[in-house]
């Protein structure tokens, strides 16, 4: 029953991080002017520097959201050291272009300060887990490894939870985009980085180290 369990949620979030790294393509296909560009002012569409950091941070972040994912199960790992090697190599070229553009547009956040340090946290947070998951991997310490790269697509799954919780916020806040905002620029990542320090660390506790062997 637990197997089935973690196998069912293993799926769910595979899916999650598929149809969420795929959204970015509606840009293109739709009128843009929808979601949280709507609350950006017509100045701000029309520059092109910002809008060259949007859509780096949307494509780049899209991409890494939708192969970071595969690269966690043990057995691929194994089976595909190759093919895991280039995966993960795209995920961090990805991330790390995607991370600082979303540095740069974080400053123009919805919402003033608050969203702005939220955002721009997450963005610093993403970028220096995956260069520290990098680093590692080229120091061939791949256990320090795993474990950065683990917080880093916590923090590239704020993308996800993000989707999750605004319109939550939204209906809490008796439809205030603003506040809700304000809300989910840390929501969306925070836990995400407490549930990768506690996999981490259950990872290397005697009950698990057990269960391994």
């Amino acid at each position: 029953m637990t197997r089935a369990i973690k196998r069912i949620s293993w799926w769910v979030f595979g899916i999650l991080c598929s149809i969420i790294g795929l959204y970015p393509a509606i840009y293109f296909l739709i009128d843009r002017r929808f979601g949280l560009l709507q609350s950006k002012s017509d100045e701000l569409l029309n520059a092109n520097l910002w809008n060259a950091g949007f859509y780096t941070h949307i494509i780049l972040g899209g991409i890494a959201l939708l192969i970071g994912w595969t690269q966690f199960p043990k057995g691929f790992r194994e089976r595909n050291r190759k093919l895991h090697k280039k995966i993960g190599m795209a995920y961090v070229t990805a991330a790390f272009f995607s991370s600082l553009a979303g540095i740069y547009i974080g400053f123009y956040a919805t919402g003033g300060i608050v969203s702005m340090l939220g955002f721009l946290s997450l963005g610093i947070s993403w970028l220096f887990t995956t260069m520290m998951g990098w680093f590692t991997a080229k120091k061939h310490n791949f256990e320090a490894h795993e474990d950065w790269m683990i917080f880093s697509y916590a923090a590239c799954f704020a993308a996800v939870t993000l989707r999750i919780w605004l319109p939550i916020l939204i209906i809490l806040h008796q439809g205030e985009f603003i506040p809700a905002y304000q809300i989910v620029a840390w929501l969306c990542w925070v836990p995400n980085m407490i549930v990768a320090y506690w996999m981490v660390k259950s990872k290397k506790s005697p009950v698990f180290l057990i269960q391994k062997n």
